[in-house]
């Protein structure tokens, strides 16, 4: 994935309706659900929307979701966000009783060996923290898009989650590369340096590679199974 160096000014052009209708869509999600929260996976797109939420000072939650695999430089985005808004993410880790029984019985990569098993380690580092952070609230927030893989291609701005019981938002949907990198740029965004190295989706280090050429967005995550699995269980609606 090429990044663009340069960005032209986003208060022009079809980004910066985007950005203007996003800001609007947030603080409209903010006064429907004042304990809605949004699931940071720390991507570029959760970047853009955390910048969003912040620098507007909406009453909104933003957590994500240290899975203990997770690579050093998202590690130290972590710091620059406190430091680049002087408000910390909450962040919310599995429980090391199960991740010490998954290990013990699997093995310390046992993802590698089957669907059922990386998912159950997904279960673990993912979905059961992504269930305690969500607990009480009304709705959340994603950074999903329909660009980044094939599972999204349907994906709805606004959805029911029947897994969590919640209102979803999938604000944007619609937005592609280009749009995303020209917000980022012009408005000087904090994002993982990964995305420079060809990551343009960056989940677990064990679990994600940079794309290559012609791959989609989507295609470095869990890059040894088949196209249609590659979901961890917190999107079920687009496995």
């Amino acid at each position: 994935m090429t990044l663009p160096a340069l960005a032209p000014p986003v208060d022009s052009g079809r980004a910066a309706e985007r950005w203007r209708a996003l800001r609007f869509r947030l603080a409209g999600i903010a006064e429907r659900h004042p304990d809605a929260a949004l699931a940071s996976s720390l991507s570029a797109e959760d970047m853009l929307l955390t910048h969003a939420i912040f620098r507007a000072h909406l009453p909104l939650r933003v957590f994500t979701l240290n899975t203990g695999r997770l690579h050093a430089e998202t590690l130290e985005l972590l710091e620059r966000i406190e430091s680049a808004y002087g408000r910390p993410l909450e962040i919310y880790h599995p429980d090391e009783r199960a991740v010490r029984d998954y290990t013990a019985a699997h093995g310390a990569h046992a993802f590698y060996d089957s669907v059922e098993l990386r998912r159950a380690c997904c279960r673990i580092r993912k979905v059961e923290p992504l269930a305690r952070a969500l607990a009480g609230c009304s709705a959340w927030i994603t950074g999903q898009r329909r660009a980044q893989a094939a599972t999204r291609e349907d994906l709805p701005e606004e959805e029911r989650d029947g897994t969590f019981g919640l209102a979803k938002y999938n604000p944007l949907a619609a937005w592609n590369d280009e749009e995303i990198w020209q917000v980022i740029r012009a408005r000087d965004i904090p994002y993982n340096p990964l995305h420079d190295r060809g990551y343009p989706s960056i989940g677990c280090e064990p679990c994600t590679r940079a794309v290559r050429p012609g791959e989609d967005a989507r295609a470095g995550r869990w890059w040894w199974e088949s196209s249609d699995s590659k979901e961890c269980g917190l999107h079920t609606g687009h496995k």
